[in-house]
């Protein structure tokens, strides 16, 4: 049986520690600033991201891995003997899986297997460690597929943003709510559902909203069950650590960690940003 290799992009936000353990490779999306190219977490890190965003007049934009950059990791793995299972940001955030498809199609029937995650950050981080804890026990590609796709109904996030800045330059909300929010100081609570962003309550304070994130978690999940919990954060790295411990205080947490939010991501949301990815344990 050929042993499997996982293959994600940079917004998994996979702690070190835990890439380091299991075969993952880990592609990075691409910022463009300026006249400057940066590859998502190689080229430029979180904190010089946040710190550099506070003071630029030019804003940055965002592009996804690109379909070269894949074909060159599928076929290098598979010289090393690795059948591959790509997962990849929801196609409805991102191109990345279109790109894939691109790069599996250059192929000459080498085994890849592609899986659109329907999420991203940690969310789809845990599809990709529990596919790469499954190839490491043994199990074969189309295996190690049907465990990623299985832990889909499994996986959720859920983020707080600090700003809605950012998201209006993106144009996912107008000036006049843009304007209404900050006034009201309104934090927006949006979750990834069916592939997308979307807004699903507005909550006054910034302290209400971070608890309200630790409540929808039990909300979505029942709140009986076993829970990995990775929280993540946009240069809010205290504000992050308070959260991940009353989520450990409110359930039962069996692994807990704090996440950056890459600047690829970071991009789109803005600084101050929080949010929580979850999986129930099977």
């Amino acid at each position: 049986m050929s042993k499997v290799a996982i293959v994600t992009d940079s917004t998994a936000y996979i702690p070190q520690e835990m890439l380091k353990r299991y075969p993952i490779t880990v592609l990075p999306q691409v910022l463009i600033w300026g006249e400057e190219t940066f590859r998502d977490g190689v080229d430029i890190q979180p904190v010089e991201f946040y710190t550099r965003l506070a003071k630029a007049t030019v804003m940055p934009s965002t592009s996804q891995v690109s379909p070269v950059e894949f074909e060159k990791a599928f076929r290098a793995l598979n010289a090393q003997g690795y059948d591959v299972l790509a997962i990849t940001i929801s196609n409805l955030l991102s191109g990345t899986m279109a790109s894939a498809i691109q790069a599996k199609a250059a192929l000459d029937g080498q085994p890849v297997e592609l899986v659109d995650s329907n999420t991203t950050a940690m969310a789809m981080g845990f599809q990709v460690l529990a596919a790469a804890k499954a190839a490491v026990r043994g199990a074969g590609l189309v295996e190690c597929k049907s465990i990623a796709e299985a832990s889909q109904p499994r996986t959720g996030v859920i983020i707080t943003v600090e700003t809605l800045e950012f998201l209006h330059r993106g144009g996912r909300i107008g000036g006049a709510q843009k304007f209404l929010a900050t006034a009201l100081n309104i934090k927006p609570i949006i979750e990834v559902t069916g592939g997308k962003l979307e807004g699903i309550e507005k909550v006054r304070t910034r302290r209400k909203a971070l608890a309200r994130l630790v409540e929808l978690v039990g909300e979505r999940t029942g709140g009986k069950k076993p829970l990995q919990i990775a929280v993540l954060h946009a240069n809010s790295q205290e504000d992050a650590e308070s959260t991940l411990e009353l989520a450990k205080s409110t359930y039962q947490v069996v692994e807990g960690s704090v996440t950056d939010v890459s600047p690829v991501i970071g991009t789109h949301v803005g600084p101050g940003t929080v949010g929580i990815c979850w999986m129930v344990e099977d």
